[in-house]
Formats: structure tokens, C-alpha cells, sequence
């Protein structure tokens, strides 16, 4: 079976769900502050490591061995759910602009841990070692991309993000 039928829910919850909870977050979430010196070429590298990931899915192909395929499709339900969690939060921002319910109270990116084993369960179902190499970029490269994020929320929002962040973890 074709893996590009593993990207449905990514679209359906990246753009359906967030649209359906809060129509003002779909641009929020689409927004990326300012890069300054290596986040720049890491941001590069995040979204060409995202392009390759979503085109070489149509590549691909589910391996059907027993214990890999259940192992892969528990890890992507895992990032599935994660994903549903951390979209529904972003969507509701507390009064201060400032995402902390659901995940965010235990995670500032719980978005990107969320794709992060989402694209894992991605590589586990067809065993790519490619795929693999582009999660890892991908992974590494939205480390840069956090901190650029963090850094504008903390100038946009002032004290109460500062505490935000004394007050939960970058990941989990």
C-alpha cells in the first residue's frame, strides 16, 4: 500500500481542526518570526526536510512485516493523537495571546514533539532509511526554528510569557 495515505490526517488536522476550533489560529500557526543567523539556514533546512518527508510519502510504499507494522502504526496513532492535543490547544491562547492549556501546560512545542513521532511512525511503516535521514533533519532543524519562536514570543508578550517559560518545559 502507497504510505502517502499516511499524510491525510496531517492535512486534515493541520488545516481542518484548527480552522473548526478557531479560524483565527490557521494564520497564527503559519506565521515564523525572524530568523537571525543560524536559525536562517536551519529554517531552510526545516522546510525542505518537511517538503522531502511529504513527497517521498508518495514514494513509498507501508512494509506489511507483523511486528514493524504494528509497532510503526501504534507510534504514528501516538503522533496522531499528540498532534489532535497540541492543535486543539494552539487554537484556544489564553487572554495574554499565550497558548497554555492541554499539552502546553506540560510542553511549550508539544506541535513539533507531535510531528516528530508522527514522521517516525512514517518511518517505521516503510522502513526507509532516507526518510529517516529527512526526520532527523527535521527534528534538529525545528530545534533552531523553537528558538526563534520563543524569542518573538518573549518580545511580543513580555512578562507573561517569560514566566511561561520558567514554568514549563521546551519538550516534554
Amino acid at each position: 500500500m502507497n504510505s502517502a495515505i499516511l499524510l491525510i490526517p496531517l492535512f486534515l488536522i493541520r488545516y481542518g481542526l484548527l480552522s473548526l476550533v478557531n479560524r483565527k489560529a490557521l494564520p497564527r500557526a503559519a506565521h515564523f518570526p525572524p530568523m537571525q543567523g543560524i536559525e536562517k539556514k536551519m529554517y531552510i533546512l526545516y522546510q525542505a526536510s518537511t517538503l522531502y518527508i511529504i513527497v517521498d510519502m508518495f514514494f513509498l510504499n507501508i512494509r506489511e512485516g507483523k511486528p514493524w507494522l504494528y509497532i510503526g502504526f501504534s507510534i504514528y496513532i501516538l503522533g496522531i493523537l499528540l498532534f489532535i492535543f497540541s492543535v486543539v490547544g494552539f487554537a484556544r491562547p489564553d487572554k495574554y495571546g499565550i497558548c497554555r492549556s492541554g499539552l502546553f501546560r506540560i510542553s511549550r512545542n508539544p506541535m513539533y514533539v507531535a510531528y516528530g513521532v508522527y514522521f517516525l511512525g512514517f518511518v517505521v511503516l516503510t522502513q526507509s532509511i532516507l526518510l529517516f535521514l529527512a526526520v532527523l533533519v527535521f527534528q534538529i532543524s525545528s530545534h533552531w526554528v523553537i528558538l526563534a519562536e520563543e524569542r518573538w514570543c518573549t518580545n511580543q508578550f513580555g512578562k507573561e510569557y517569560s514566566e511561561y517559560l520558567k514554568q514549563v518545559r521546551r519538550y516534554f
